[in-house]
């Protein structure tokens, strides 16, 4: 990361939420050595993946405002790409990882030009559809994907001839990449992208007539969000060593869907903190057992009832406008948080 990049991202930024932030750095950091439990590297490591997964989706479903429900096609071709690239081309991790988000980007572009002119319910089937196609042919291409028997044996990455498959190095793998997701995602919220995604969310029509291309934005977008998609999904294949169809059935879209909608979707935070939380609750509720999805449910639709913009949802980031006695004084932030007008 250049220093200027650094800059640049900090001066979007109070004082408050660079504490904050650093004090959620070092916690991440030192939660190895804090807990020596197999398990509690095994769930924050899911957490990652799952954030990853959801800010992904979130550029398409919270800032572009097209609603898919094949999310975890995505995921499972960047898992199945970098699996076979490894096992059968012998390819190195660092050469399939890429790979494996530019063949998700790929189908991304392939889903998004036909189907982005569509719009709400059209748009949600057609995704559906999709997801629901790339399962049944990764369960029965049994030449290339041995169908429900799966991928077994996926091999961990290496380093001059070194295995790293330690636990530590995919913990830390994976807050890296979580870093850069996080990274990308605000730098393309806040680019000439991000700003066009949110006209077409608020009036595709009032966007087409101040010149903006909607479809081309939109299919853009889709290929972003599937690319880190497909990033998560070959992490997942080397974690694991394990991967068949039904790691990326229908019940995988609709949990990262439910990450971003439970966060906030358009709050980065937000769809951070709702993927680790839908992560957790159901290992939290283990000891209800078949009682656990029931509670889980219910807290989920008490929280739809009581916040059905997300947690975060009603959190923006708005300009102050300065006066140069207080630039001079610094006694104005560049920005400040605030919550939307209450509904009349």
């Amino acid at each position: 990361m250049s220093k200027s990049l650094l800059t640049s991202i900090l001066r979007r930024i109070d004082e408050k939420e660079k504490s904050l932030y650093l004090l959620l750095l070092i916690a991440v950091a030192i939660l190895p050595l804090a807990s020596q439990s197999d398990y509690v590297l095994r769930i924050a490591t899911l957490c990652g993946i799952y954030i990853v997964l959801a800010l992904g989706l979130n550029l398409v479903t919270g800032y572009a405002g097209q609603m898919c429900l094949g999310w975890a096609a995505f995921y499972g071709i960047g898992a199945y790409t970098s699996a076979l690239l490894v096992m059968r081309l012998h390819a190195s991790f660092w050469l399939a990882l890429p790979a494996a988000g530019l063949m998700a980007a790929f189908f991304g572009l392939l889903l998004g030009i036909p189907t982005m002119r569509l719009k709400n319910t059209y748009l949600a089937i057609t995704t559906l559809g999709f997801g629901e196609i790339v399962r049944l042919i990764l369960l029965n291409w049994t030449d290339l994907t041995r169908g429900s028997m799966g991928l077994p044996g996926i091999p961990s990455p290496s380093f001059f001839g070194i295995d790293l498959d330690g636990k530590l190095f995919y913990y830390y793998f994976i807050v890296v990449l979580v870093i850069v997701t996080l990274v990308t995602m605000a730098r393309l919220v806040d680019s000439r992208l991000g700003r066009a995604l949110q006209a077409i969310r608020e009036d595709e029509l009032a966007a087409k007539s101040m010149g903006i291309d909607t479809t081309r934005y939109k299919i853009v977008a889709f290929a972003i969000g599937a690319f880190f998609a497909g990033i998560a999904g070959s992490f997942f294949a080397h974690y694991s060593a394990y991967i068949d169809p039904h790691n990326f059935a229908f019940g995988e879209s609709i949990a990262v869907l439910s990450m971003v909608i439970l966060g906030g979707m358009r709050s980065l935070p937000g769809v951070v903190f709702g993927a680790v939380v839908l992560t957790l609750l159901p290992e939290v509720l283990r000891e209800a057992a078949e009682y656990r999805m029931i509670v889980f449910g219910g807290i989920l639709m008490l929280t739809m009832l009581l916040r059905p913009q997300g947690i975060f949802g009603g959190v923006q980031r708005k300009k102050v406008s300065l006066t140069p006695e207080a630039v001079g004084q610094g006694k104005q932030p560049l920005y400040q948080n605030r919550l939307p007008e209450k509904a009349g």
